[in-house]
């Protein structure tokens, strides 16, 4: 009986794990699968034996790869040094679109005189292929002219009052530095019209010229007052090529000086 006991318990465990096994069937085979594939690929992708002798022998600095930083390319903004701008020269002919200025008795008017010379200088600079502006006393574009040089060209008085009444005198910007077109125009115009300079009779009007307060930083500025309209009447009128000349060869001078 004890041995049919064991027989019987054999059998029913065999069944058991065949059942098992039987259900678990497509894991099995899986698995199998797997561990034979592993063995393929790496009896394929392993080197032969002497292969695998000179990789051993050879030297790490051999086998190691140089190593390269990325660095981003930075695009290329500009090869050359940025060329100075195209010359622009404005010229405001004093009291232009504002009012007349000082006034003679024969009813010559500072503003006829200011705008003929603006217009002889702005002529012959536009003959020499220089861009000039002639503006208004307040003209709108002086807050955003970004011209070379401004000078503001005017007259001083038609009243006599003594024989020094006659001559030149230049106030240049205090917000810019505008010596060397100070310099250029004093010296020029002297010698085109042979007038002394009047330097007592520089005002703060002159000094604190409206303009230098309206156009943009950095804008050499000058005024000129370019004589007296009594004593000084007729180089500014009859002859006037010698006052737009002396104007004319300052601003030559001032362009050598800056180009």
């Amino acid at each position: 009986m004890q041995s049919d006991f064991r027989d019987n318990n054999w059998e029913n465990s065999s069944f058991d794990w065949l059942h098992l096994l039987g259900r678990h069937l497509p894991i099995v085979l899986f698995l199998l699968l797997a561990f034979v594939g592993m063995g393929v690929v790496y009896w394929f992708f392993s080197p032969p034996e002497a292969t695998a002798e000179m990789i051993a022998a050879t030297s790490s600095s051999s086998l190691s790869a140089p190593i390269y930083k990325p660095i981003p390319a930075k695009p290329v903004l500009q090869r050359l040094a940025q060329s100075p701008g195209p010359v622009r020269i404005g010229l405001i002919a004093g009291h232009k679109g504002s009012d007349s200025g000082a006034v003679c008795d024969d009813g010559l008017t500072e503003a006829e005189v200011n705008l003929n010379i603006a217009e002889k200088v702005a002529g012959a600079l536009l003959a020499q292929g220089i861009h000039a502006d002639i503006l208004d006393e307040f003209d709108p574009r002086l807050s955003n002219y970004g011209g070379t040089a401004v000078i503001s060209i005017h007259a001083d008085s038609c009243v006599y009052y003594n024989e020094l009444a006659t001559g030149y005198k230049v106030a240049p910007s205090s917000r810019t530095d505008s010596l060397v077109l100070q310099s250029c125009v004093e010296t020029a115009y002297a010698q085109a019209t042979q007038l002394p300079y009047h330097a007592n009779t520089i005002t703060p009007h002159m000094t604190d010229y409206h303009a230098f307060r309206t156009l943009p930083e950095g804008v050499p500025a000058i005024i000129i007052e370019v004589g007296f309209m009594n004593l000084d009447r007729n180089k500014l009128t009859t002859d006037a090529d010698l006052p737009a000349a002396g104007i004319l060869n300052g601003i030559q001078c001032f362009l050598d000086s800056v180009q």
